[in-house]
């Protein structure tokens, strides 16, 4: 893969991860509610799903998706059902917010949670894969090895996506704190 395709596909990856969507939304609350260490489960989480959809495009669910109307209904309600519940525990959740490691309970538990449910949005998220099928056969040579221009693909969209996600995770913690002191956390 030459190097100015992969600059090409990262600077158009940046603007497309940096964009607001429920994997965004989900790292600035992660890091309004946990702090920075804790909302790193839930990049993690996000990271993981980017591998998966990845892996499903190159074998061709994203195409499947994209030429299917009933499998790609399936998986957006399926997505849509998930998040509105996402949604009905946060609005449950009385406001709590967990800044310290002493005050959350089932550390582990909560970790694996935190880890799951980014997954879980992001990977649940037809557009993703919409987006991936439509999107990374523009930087493909179809003559050279699929594989290692995907294993590619992965990498660099992964690292973007991992560092933007922290900088909106960092983005909730450090607003919760400043909300904290100035008394507005209402």
């Amino acid at each position: 893969m030459h190097e100015t395709t992969l600059a090409v596909f990262a600077a158009v990856a940046f603007v497309g991860i940096a964009t607001p969507g429920p994997t965004v939304l989900l790292a600035l609350t992660n890091g309004s509610r946990y702090g920075l260490r804790r909302a790193a489960y839930g990049f993690a989480g996000a990271v993981a799903s980017d591998f998966v959809l990845i892996s499903a495009v190159a074998i061709g669910l994203g195409a499947l998706l994209a030429a299917s109307t009933f499998w790609f209904s399936v998986v957006k309600w399926v997505g849509a059902a998930y998040l509105a519940y996402v949604g009905a525990r946060l609005l449950m959740s009385r406001g709590a917010f967990e800044l310290d490691d002493e005050q959350a309970s089932g550390g582990r538990q909560r970790n694996r949670a935190i880890f799951l449910k980014s997954f879980l949005t992001a990977v649940t998220n037809p557009k993703g894969y919409l987006f991936f099928s439509a999107f990374l056969p523009q930087f493909i040579t179809p003559s050279a090895p699929l594989a290692p221009q995907y294993v590619a693909l992965a990498i660099t969209f992964a690292a973007l996506d991992l560092a933007i996600m922290f900088g909106y995770a960092l983005l909730g913690a450090r607003a919760i704190r400043l909300l904290k002191r100035s008394g507005a956390r209402w």
